[in-house]
């Protein structure tokens, strides 16, 4: 008998919950501690399935669990693959650093108990969503994500937080909503919730029932493709994201840009095309490829040239969130037109699908290392969010300075940093698809202009931030030992010696990890390549 890896994931997870809460109430940091611990037990657990996954014939890890019998003895089925265990791995190194990063971040704030549970809680649904093959239990993961989120950016973000959590919160929501309705429309075409058994039935069922199956299927493929792009943020359901990514605290921005939106993103993948997609004709199939390519480039353009204008430094990299979103939505716009009416199986090695996976794992990684920097710079400049009053702070803060350049060259595209390799990739394909498909010949130029624009907001949040001189001159307060920058901000931290404040160490080691992290899949992505490469489609 298989040992329940998965099961034993969701049910640590789970049933910690309360326990967090506790030991909380007798010491935050020991709260933690435990958080982090079961994170670390739970990527020893995932990791084990790795060797199963590339060596089997099917190149997954199942386990199967009787659950509503009256509801076409529907199964409680826990199942990883090559995608899926790569984005759930990074899930779970961020929520690691997210909560390790927490030990000083969040010290002194209120009610922490609380905001340990609930990162604990999050942990459930967001790894959940990338665990199963049961369209019910995703959807339970999916909402699930949604309530620790919705408090922990209200009780514990910054201006007016409750108003953004509710906008995150209404959102999100409206988008489940046609997750919902697709997913229900599913099991009345199919009588099961098993993506891999839907798979085989929508397309017996389309060509059985004619244009009426046909049609409703098309919209299933639509209302899914929706719901699951508001979670993405791209353009134009894009409005939730800069508020509640810049008023969250930095360990939550870290987790809503690294992994919530990348969510949608796999969902859109792993649903939508690996289950629905291959039950339309091809036909429709081109429009909707071309129509996502269209989006990808608003959103790619749009999310950039509102990150040049900020000034927020949240909001920066809140916008360039929304830019590579489009990168990610281009690269899925790529995906063979081949596997639509089930007229071919693809695997992963495509270098499109590749790239756009793998996009989705070097973009939560350098942008958790983004969220987290910019955290510990307002954490020790007393929350200050201007970049226009920063500058010059590499000489005061030498390891922020680096994790934040390695971040932030990485979202630019610069080599050899985690998100060129992917972009690269994702370039490849539309280079390939060309000589098929013409019409790939502007969305690609424009895509390859909004790279220029990446690289201009990164580079201008570098000189503004870590270089130059800041509007007032910082020097240290000889009478309160704290450092201070001189002017009308009065932008101060406490505790600096020879002129240096970086951030404390738990917050140090938090932005070691993911630094190292965005170099090392930047120079040998080898690793996810190889598991990504053995998912099939169709």
């Amino acid at each position: 008998m298989v040992f329940p890896v998965l099961l034993s994931i969701f049910a640590l997870s789970s049933i910690s919950i309360p326990f967090v809460y506790l030991t909380g109430k007798r010491s935050p940091r020991a709260a933690a501690i435990f958080v982090a611990s079961l994170i670390l037990i739970n990527l020893g657990l995932l990791a084990g399935t790795i060797p199963t996954i590339m060596d089997s014939s099917s190149h997954q890890w199942i386990e199967t669990y009787q659950w509503i019998p009256n509801l076409g003895n529907t199964q409680f089925t826990l199942f990883v693959d090559g995608m899926s265990v790569s984005v759930a791995l990074i899930s779970l190194v961020l929520l690691f650093t997210a909560t390790i990063y927490s030990i000083n971040y969040m010290a002194g704030k209120k009610n922490l108990p609380a905001y340990y549970a609930l990162i604990c809680m999050l942990s459930v649904g967001l790894v959940g969503v990338f665990l199963t093959s049961n369209l019910l239990l995703f959807y339970f993961c999916w909402e699930l994500m949604l309530v620790p989120a919705y408090f922990i950016v209200g009780e514990w973000g910054h201006g007016n937080s409750y108003k953004s959590a509710l906008k995150l919160f209404i959102f999100t929501h409206a988008g489940a909503v046609f997750v919902l309705l697709g997913i229900g429309s599913i099991y009345w075409l199919t009588g099961t919730t098993e993506m891999f058994t839907v798979n085989g039935i929508l397309g017996a069922q389309a060509m059985l029932l004619g244009v009426s199956a046909s049609n409703i299927i098309k919209w299933i493929l639509l209302a899914l493709t929706a719901g699951f792009a508001v979670k993405m943020a791209v353009f134009p359901v894009h409005i939730w994201l800069p508020d509640a990514h810049s008023e969250a605290p930095a360990p939550m921005s870290a987790l809503l840009s690294g992994v919530v939106i990348s969510a949608g993103a796999y969902a859109i993948l792993r649903i939508v095309f690996g289950v629905v997609f291959p039950a339309i004709d091809v036909t429709f199939a081109v429009s909707f490829l071309h129509a996502l390519s269209i989006i990808a480039i608003i959103t790619a353009f749009f999310g950039s040239f509102l990150a040049l204008r900020a000034t927020d430094i949240k909001r920066v990299i809140a916008y360039s969130s929304i830019s590579h979103m489009g990168y990610i939505m281009f690269g899925i716009s790529l995906f063979p037109v081949s596997v639509a009416g089930g007229t071919a199986v693809v695997l992963a090695s495509s270098i499109a699908i590749t790239g756009t996976i793998l996009h989705i794992i070097s973009h939560a990684a350098s942008k958790g290392l983004f969220f987290l920097t910019a955290g510990g710079i307002m954490h020790q400049l007393n929350d200050e969010r201007d970049i226009r009053k920063m500058g010059g702070l590499a000489s005061k803060m030498p390891f922020s300075t680096v994790s934040g350049m390695i971040a932030a060259l990485s979202i630019a595209g610069i080599p050899p940093l985690a998100c060129f390799i992917s972009e690269f990739l994702i370039f490849m394909g539309a280079f390939q698809l060309i000589a098929a498909d013409s019409f790939y010949i502007i969305p690609t130029a424009l895509m390859l202009v909004a790279t220029v624009f990446s690289l201009a907001y990164s580079l201008r949040f570098i000189s503004k931030v870590f270089f130059g001189t800041a509007p007032g001159e910082l020097v240290e307060d000889v009478h309160g030992g704290s450092n201070c920058v001189h002017d009308s901000s009065a932008v101060c931290t406490g505790g600096g010696h020879g002129g240096k404040f970086d951030v404390p160490n738990w917050m140090k080691a938090a932005l070691a990890i993911l630094a190292a992290l965005v170099v090392l899949i930047g120079v040998y992505p080898t690793f996810f390549m190889q598991l990504i490469q053995t998912v099939t489609f169709g």
